[in-house]
């Protein structure tokens, strides 16, 4: 096989429009864009969402709501999940360092510990946030919850 030699497929490629190149070609004069006209007009560009001067879609519908600019959202963990990775792990530590090292959590996570499940063993864990009942359960069990303040990043 001579590499020199190749070349596409039949019919996978196709000539492209030779626009404005004289009238013996069939697409001079006006260049397949019709007689005069906003969009016959060189450098034409339409905005986003501009419907020929109808109201716009985004500007017929109704907005409503509200995005909390200073909300925090927290990665929530059950402790059924923290007894199980502490078992399989041998941990009586459990802090979100270890909780990313095991795939758990990602890099910028905030970790919030959750209710569901019970915990077997006496835990020390660190979170930025424990559910009521989930901080029962740990200090029930002799453990500790301890809680992480949370570093607002620089405006």
């Amino acid at each position: 096989m001579d590499l020199s030699r190749l070349k596409p497929a039949e019919g996978a490629t196709k000539k492209n429009k030779r626009l404005g190149r004289g009238q013996g070609s069939g697409r001079g004069g006006t260049s397949t864009k019709g007689h005069k006209g906003q969009k016959a007009i060189s450098g034409y560009n339409r905005k986003r969402g501009f419907e020929g001067g109808q109201m716009p879609l985004t500007r017929r519908v109704p907005k409503f709501g509200f995005t909390n600019p200073t909300r925090v959202e927290y990665k929530g963990i059950n402790l059924d999940a923290l007894q199980t990775l502490a078992d399989a792990k041998k941990l009586t530590t459990i802090d979100p360092a270890v909780l990313r090292s095991n795939g758990l959590l990602a890099k910028n996570d905030l970790l919030k510990v959750l209710g569901r499940g019970s915990v077997t063993s006496a835990l020390s864990i660190s979170a930025h946030a424990f559910s009521a009942t989930a901080k029962a359960a740990i200090e029930a069990q002799g453990g500790k919850a301890e809680v992480i303040a949370i570093v607002a990043p620089k405006a």
